[in-house]
């Protein structure tokens, strides 16, 4: 094994040793791979791997369970991209409270904004959750594997048709439900506002509860929601689920949780598309 190999191999270590000895304990996963890198969100991991395989190794800063938008990150997670040749950015908000941080513990890192070339309606940064989106930011994704590792660079064209042809797929896929469901023009109410990309690629209109929603917004919303035929509200962990309860209550609904961080990215967007063409008809 050469010298340099065995360094790689044993940062990770030191690194989770550095951290523990600053009271912030992190585990990175290894970074023994062609190439190492990292993301914001588990939605990109999953559109990561599927462009990479299994020359790429992903260290995810806001992992499971965890709300990006009020995560913050230890120390150690900063010290573990010393170790990672690319940050994935996705154009998210926490990305900007992180910048300095990052800048800071890995000022070596290849910043590569997947966002770029994707048209954004009102800012709106939950761009991962329509596939016809997502294929712009596998190509960006596959373009910066292959300009880091050209060795590799087949495998990476591959496998990004591979991934676009299933992006495809699901898209088809997505339309036949929503056709056979009667669920084009129709309306759904969320806690979040995470579904509008999904909601305008599929005919579908999205209304979101107002942050800190007061009574008369709730009443509107149950008005609107009682006219349309409106009998389920859905609403996203970590985030306000007060609100969406009070409101599915005043319309003798139910609540229903959507996650778009779900790390199984396909299978969730397949879930989803059902339950929204089911509640809506």
């Amino acid at each position: 094994m050469s010298v340099k190999r065995f360094a790689w191999l044993l940062l990770p270590l030191i690194l989770l040793v550095t951290a523990a000895c600053s009271g912030e304990t992190y585990e990175a996963p290894p970074a023994d791979a062609d190439v190492n890198v990292a993301v914001s969100i588990l939605p990109q991991q999953y559109f990561v791997k599927k462009v990479g395989g299994d020359h790429v190794s992903v260290l995810v800063m806001a992992g499971p369970g965890v709300n990006p938008l009020t995560y913050e990150p230890p120390k150690g997670q900063f010290q573990a991209l010393k170790a990672r040749e690319i940050y994935f950015l996705m154009g998210i908000p926490p990305e900007t409270a992180w910048l300095t941080d990052i800048q800071e513990a890995a000022p070596h890192i290849q910043r590569v904004d997947i966002s770029q070339g994707v048209s954004k309606i009102d800012n709106d940064p939950h761009i991962w959750l329509a596939p016809r989106l997502v294929k712009i930011q596998a190509e960006n994704i596959a373009q910066a594997l292959m300009a880091a590792d050209p060795a590799h660079e087949v495998d990476y064209r591959a496998n990004l048709e591979a991934f676009q042809v299933e992006l495809d797929r699901l898209d088809k896929e997505i339309r036949q439900v929503m056709t056979e469901n009667g669920a084009e023009g129709k309306l759904f109410i969320v806690g979040h506002p995470a579904w509008g990309y999904f909601a305008a690629d599929y005919g579908l209109e999205m209304v979101s509860i107002p942050e800190h929603a007061t009574d008369a917004q709730l009443q509107e919303l149950a008005s609107l929601a009682t006219r349309k035929g409106v009998e389920t509200i859905f609403y996203q962990r970590g985030f306000d689920e007060e609100s969406p309860a009070k409101l599915a209550n005043m319309i003798g609904g139910r609540v229903v949780p959507l996650e778009p961080l779900n790390p199984n990215w396909e299978a969730n967007l397949r879930s989803v598309a059902l339950m929204l063409a089911k509640s809506v008809r």
